[in-house]
């Protein structure tokens, strides 16, 4: 690769070098910081701040989501950025890459933002909505847990179980909500039931 530099281009680019060099040695070197710290207030203007955890992995990192549009003018809010939270006791405000690149996520064209059902001997799966859809599963587990609940074993002990249904629940979210899925899944009398962080 030739490089063609005059000599007054190189001067040019080292006084400048010096310059910034100097202005940081008498202790202006944060005003770049200060720089970018003015400029960010204008990015996220007029916005919304929802806090939020990170959906990937148990860690439960906290998120920051900014979104645009007014929800009481009939607006459809956009999410525009999203961010680590450094109120946030786990991660401080450190994303790893993909918390980082979760807007990503948000906006991808293959994203779900519906359920979807998949009816016996069909090939395709139909979008139905959010109440079709709990209460679908809500009649399903209640039809599953009269069949196969087991009051007391064979020694006429109380027992209580439901061994024909299991339960996977998701880590991103706080040791509260944990706690009382943990309680709500167990009150139910199902043994199956595992984490996402441990899987």
């Amino acid at each position: 690769m030739n490089l063609h530099l005059s000599r007054r281009s190189f001067l040019k680019g080292a006084g400048a070098g010096m310059a910034a060099t100097s202005l940081g040695a008498l202790g202006f070197g944060e005003l770049e910081t200060a720089f970018a710290a003015s400029i960010r207030p204008y990015k996220l203007a007029r916005t919304t701040q929802t806090r939020n955890t990170c959906t990937y992995c148990s860690v439960a990192c906290g998120i920051i989501i900014y979104s645009k549009g007014d929800l009481t003018k009939g607006e459809k809010a956009e999410v525009i950025h999203i961010e680590g939270d450094v109120d946030h006791p786990t991660n401080r405000g450190t994303l790893c890459p993909k918390g980082a690149a979760l807007l990503e996520t948000v906006k991808a064209e293959t994203r779900l933002t519906q359920p979807r059902i998949r009816k016996p001997g069909s090939d395709r799966f139909e979008p139905v909505t959010w109440d079709y859809a709990l209460g679908r599963v809500a009649r399903l587990m209640k039809d599953d847990r009269d069949k196969n609940f087991i009051a007391k074993n064979a020694q006429g002990v109380e027992v209580n179980r439901w061994l024909s249904t299991g339960f996977l629940a998701a880590s991103a979210t706080t040791n509260e909500t944990a706690f009382c899925t943990y309680k709500v899944v167990r009150s139910t009398g199902m043994l199956a039931f595992d984490n996402q962080a441990r899987v």
